[in-house]
């Protein structure tokens, strides 16, 4: 099984080799600040107790404090979240805002976690790291799992335990508690604005589209391509995926997986794995679920002409090198899913400034940032 940290630690050596970086100063890249790794102990619903592995891990704040999200997933551990944190550290660096990189997690299945339960381990994981972040030290944000109520949750516990009434230890909060407009389509919209210009760059004609991931950033991606006029011919999530060449309707989809929890059985679909729609013949494939999809194994059945990567690290640094010489190009995670980090950044300025922008100056400003980058 390929390991994130691996992949990670060889993405940055290659690029280091290429641009020269000396070796003192790779060594240092190379290796977080501080790796935070908790136990944190929560009552269920049913009166029992259980743990929970937590982590957060600061890799460089160069650039300034520590950012980047905080995810909830069972296959979450501490080489993930080393190696996340190390991604955000570049891409911060490559859309020129001044945070460092940092990741967090907690090892979870969330969908067996009833709310309060949710909530529980919510303020649990900050009891555990608060006296290690704050708006000038770590600013985490949402990841796989965790949403605008979870954020909500946490900076109201921060706000308890340190008695710091600011808005600025977390960002991707809900609107009326100090979010910003736009933060909940960021990533996605990012992606899609480098989509739109590859399009035009290239010529292609409503381009056909493959997305493995319907979930925030996914389904939102899903959602702007069709709405587009772009063929969104498959999508998946985590039980499996659904395929036709001529197009699925989007917005019902999303009702569909809205009721049953699943793309899976959408009518006039023909159902596929999360694995083999990674290798149907597509435009652009965009990679928006976890790590390490595309491998040395299948690099070479890969038949898009473009890859987007809207997930953190989907491909490993040798099926990468597969890629290159099949001339197909990738829009690498620390620009293509940047969007996200951007707005968050976006969310800080505003909650200093006690000042909100509109939705649609938020999307501007993330537009000409991303594209200028």
């Amino acid at each position: 099984m390929n390991n994130p940290l691996d992949n990670a630690i060889k993405q940055l050596s290659e690029a280091a080799d290429e641009l020269g970086v000396k070796p003192s100063l790779l060594a240092k890249l190379k290796k977080p600040d501080k790796v935070l790794q908790k136990n944190i102990k929560i009552r269920l619903d049913n009166g029992k107790e259980k743990f929970f592995e937590a982590y957060r891990v600061q890799h460089n704040n160069w650039r300034g404090p520590y950012k980047g999200g905080i995810r909830f997933h069972q296959a979450a551990d501490i080489n993930e979240v080393k190696a996340l944190a190390l991604w955000m550290a570049i891409k911060t660096a490559v859309v020129n805002i001044p945070t460092g990189g940092g990741k967090g997690g907690v090892k979870v299945n969330p969908k067996k976690l009833s709310p309060s339960e949710l909530e529980r381990l919510s303020r649990a994981w900050v009891r555990a790291m608060y006296k290690n972040i704050g708006p000038k030290v770590d600013v985490p944000a949402p990841d796989v799992y965790t949403t605008p109520q979870i954020m909500a949750w946490m900076n109201d516990e921060y706000i308890k335990l340190t008695g710091e009434k600011n808005l600025g230890t977390f960002t991707g909060k809900p609107i009326k508690q100090g979010g910003s407009k736009g933060r909940d389509v960021a990533t996605a919209q990012g992606g899609f604005y480098i989509l739109q210009d590859i399009v035009k760059k290239y010529k292609f004609n409503k381009p056909k589209i493959v997305i493995q991931g319907f979930g925030n950033a996914g389904g939102a991606m899903a959602y702007l391509c069709y709405r587009a006029g772009y063929k969104v011919i498959a999508v998946s999530d985590s039980s499996g995926g659904v395929y036709n060449v001529r197009g699925l309707n989007i917005p019902k989809l999303a009702e569909y997986k809205n009721i049953n929890k699943t793309v899976v059985g959408f009518k006039g679909t023909t159902k596929i794995s999360n694995k083999d729609i990674l290798e149907l013949k597509t435009d652009i494939l965009v990679p928006a679920a976890l790590d390490n999809q595309i491998i040395k194994s299948n690099a070479n059945k890969i038949k898009a002409k473009i890859i987007i990567e809207l997930a953190n690290g989907p491909t490993v640094s040798s099926a990468d090198e597969i890629l290159f010489k099949n001339n197909i190009l990738v829009v690498p995670d620390v620009l293509a899913n940047a969007g996200g980090v951007m707005v968050s950044y976006f969310e800080m300025l505003q909650n200093t400034k006690n000042k909100y922008w509109t939705r649609a100056e938020v999307l501007k400003k993330l537009k000409e940032k991303i594209l200028k980058e």
